[in-house]
């Protein structure tokens, strides 16, 4: 499935003109993202070392794709975070904002890069922990655009009212199934 993320209205940023995704969710917890941005690139902040694949905090500060997962009817849910480096991380919470911790995750994401004068493409594949393992989600995918003139655009499948905030329920849109074998 292909969807397109929306820029919010108060972060415009015309570099960047598009960012789709596409995923899929297998029934034993395994999930495959990719994102891929279109626009003028070289005015995106990329790192200059692509081959890192570290848990790292504090990604959404720079040009970071971001998937939220929560089960439906529950306060509980989960963030990852891929960087164009290759490093991510991963948290749970107890509910919206509160009770954030590590997410305890058996092996680390593989993330891919690739990118040209016109395109940014993330594509990231990882198993989800056992206590997450479910056959759907509500889920909330977005991006942080950070910009060589240090303007960052925040795009999402959806945007809550008034300031951004990815982690509201208003941007939990995408109902994620697992695919059967």
């Amino acid at each position: 499935m292909r969807l397109n993320l929306q820029c919010h209205p108060s972060t415009p940023v015309s570099a960047i003109d598009q960012i789709a995704v596409e995923w899929s969710m297998s029934e034993t917890g395994t999930i495959w993202l990719r994102f891929h941005a279109t626009g003028h690139v070289d005015e995106v902040i990329l790192p200059d070392d692509l081959d890192q694949s570290e848990r790292t905090d504090n990604l959404w500060q720079r040009t970071c794709f971001e998937l939220f997962l929560k089960e439906p009817g529950k306060e509980r849910y989960c963030e990852f975070n891929f960087a164009p480096s290759g490093n991510w991380a991963g948290y749970s919470f107890s509910s919206y904002r509160e009770g954030m911790d590590q997410l305890a995750m058996a092996q680390a994401p593989e993330i891919f890069m690739d990118f040209s004068d016109a395109h940014i493409g993330l594509e990231a594949s990882f198993g989800l922990p056992d206590n997450w393992v479910q056959n759907e989600f509500e889920a909330a995918l977005s991006a942080v655009i950070e910009m060589q003139n240090g303007e960052k655009s925040l795009w999402a499948l959806a945007h809550p009212a008034g300031r951004p905030d990815f982690h509201h329920q208003d941007c939990f849109k995408l109902e994620m199934k697992a695919t059967e074998r």
